[in-house]
């Protein structure tokens, strides 16, 4: 699997609730966060695989030296041990859930 993301297709906005509920039937363990404007992460990587799906707001997202852009109800497929670094463009929060696959 290699990093991909998915974009909201759909005319609503996404539910957290309808949202954890596709993640954790995935097999995933989901926790909601909110990070401020500005707020960034430098690279760093996860030992199992990750998904952040965006309720609210933005989060860049940098893989492989190239930019994606996560707005409400996008979602990435983050492989374990994929170097990667994040940030809050902007001057609104982010809303989002943090999946990590369960073991």
């Amino acid at each position: 699997m290699s990093f991909s993301v998915q974009r909201w297709t759909r005319s609503d906005l996404p539910s957290a609730i309808e949202l954890r509920k596709v993640l954790e039937s995935e097999g995933y363990n989901v926790f909601e966060w909110t990070d401020s404007p500005r707020t960034r992460y430098e690279s760093h990587k996860h030992d199992d695989d990750q998904s952040h799906w965006i309720i609210s707001g933005a989060l860049q997202l940098t893989v492989d030296d190239k930019t994606y852009t996560l707005e409400a109800g996008d979602r990435d497929f983050l492989p374990a041990h994929t170097t990667h670094s994040a940030f809050v463009p902007g001057n609104t929060p982010v809303h989002y859930l943090i999946a990590a696959k369960r073991g």
